[in-house]
């Protein structure tokens, strides 16, 4: 009878799964659950670093009534789905991973039963188990109820023995906030390099003159022309998805609105080689690019979740809440969403600052390396430049918490 010390324990079943199910494209991100992240798994066996590195990031994402072992997105192959997926949004995937337990045990029936509870509102699930331990009650089980069902060998080989179909769904926030970082707007491996918004806008102006793009930014705007066009392509202003870039439609009013104050794209270019290398905030600089960066940094999509929030905290008496404190109510409130867009992905930085339910640990929120560069320091920057927020922000090496303010500029209250 095999057992967990085979090599097929619950943990190792994920990580092969994993493997097989996503393939790290421009698309895909996924995340397994916090209790994967910890040092030893439910029967006290130890989870193996190789395991965890494969696993990471983490995340307690919940989906359905219950929380999946592993949750992500990404353009599943014809081999995996029963039909092809209808629609542009790479399918939500969750998964439920079962292994031998020191009885020698698989309860893939279980396994079946709580990843259809996903369905509520996942686009697929899948049940993954050691291949020799499936039942064919278990295989009946999941074909009737669409859920696929994967067999991994203990060589590590996975096979398809049953395909779901994909159903649809909406958003829900847990889904938005894995679907936020697989797409071009998202923190996770791609993200913005430069702290001033200025650089960004720059961009459209350049594409719209005759001139050549990349001499023209790194002239008159920033000599990071690579990061500068990745962020106005993360806030919608350009599309790199040809030859060459293209104006966005809130590209071209970009462009508009330099024609209407500037007079020519030169003039407008020439204003902002003026700034160029300039620490001033941006909004007291030149206060009516000012107001347009604003509207264009409102338009990403976490800048209206933390400004709703930082509001109602403000509004409950809180009006300079540091990161600590705000980490914790965004938590409270948005816990997917807080994880990725606050803490690193590593999973060292995720075992120590998440328990194994999920919950965070006050004290490793205190140390300053756990934070997301992107966030706590160019997209924090960014607000600070666009008038929103009162401070700028802080490397990660640089960074208090405790001491590090997140306060509107502007609370109507």
């Amino acid at each position: 009878m095999a057992t967990a010390a085979d090599g097929l324990a619950e943990p190792q079943v994920l990580a092969r799964t994993k493997d097989r199910l996503f393939d790290g494209g421009a698309d895909a991100y996924v995340v397994a659950d916090t209790q994967f992240a910890q040092a030893r798994w439910l029967d006290e066996t130890p989870i193996s670093e190789s395991v965890r590195d494969a696993l990471a990031p983490f995340n307690h994402v919940q989906v359905g009534t219950g929380y999946p072992d592993l949750v992500g997105v990404d353009r599943l192959g014809s081999d995996l789905l029963a039909v092809d997926r209808l629609g542009e949004d790479p399918p939500l995937i969750a998964v439920e991973a079962k292994g031998y337990t020191e009885d020698g045990t698989v309860d893939a029936e279980r396994a079946v039963v709580q990843a259809h509870d996903r369905l509520n509102e996942a686009n697929v699930a899948f049940v993954s188990a050691p291949r020799a331990a499936i039942p064919t009650a278990a295989r009946t089980m999941a074909r009737e109820l669409n859920v696929g069902v994967l067999g991994v060998e203990s060589d590590g080989v996975v096979t398809v023995l049953e395909r779901p179909r994909v159903v649809g769904h909406g958003s829900t926030d847990a889904a938005s906030a894995i679907r936020f970082q697989a797409s071009a707007q998202g923190v996770a491996d791609r993200n913005f390099g430069l702290n001033h918004p200025k650089n960004y806008v720059g961009v459209p102006l350049a594409v719209a003159h005759d001139g050549d793009t990349r001499a023209l930014v790194e002239d008159r705007v920033v000599g990071a022309v690579d990061s500068a066009v990745a962020g106005a392509t993360f806030l919608n202003l350009v599309d790199d998805g040809r030859d060459t870039l293209a104006l966005t439609p809130l590209g071209r009013e970009v462009v508009r609105f330099a024609l209407r104050t500037a007079g020519s794209l030169d003039a407008a270019l020439d204003g902002f080689a003026d700034w160029k290398r300039s620490r001033k905030r941006f909004v007291d600089v030149a206060p009516r690019w000012g107001e347009l960066v604003r509207r264009i940094v409102y338009s990403y999509p976490a800048t209206q979740l933390l400004v709703e929030e930082l509001y109602a905290l403000h509004r409950d008496g809180h009006a300079t809440p540091s990161l600590v404190e705000f980490v914790e109510y965004l938590h409270a409130l948005h816990p997917e969403f807080t994880v990725e867009l606050f803490l690193r992905g590593d999973d060292d930085v995720r075992q120590r600052v998440l328990t194994g339910d999920g919950d965070l640990r006050r004290d490793a929120l205190t140390d300053g390396s756990v934070y997301h560069s992107p966030t706590v320091f160019q997209l924090k920057a960014m607000y600070y430049h666009a008038g929103v927020l009162t401070t700028r922000g802080a490397e990660p090496s640089n960074l208090d918490p405790a001491a590090d303010e997140w306060a509107l500029c502007d609370s109507l209250a």
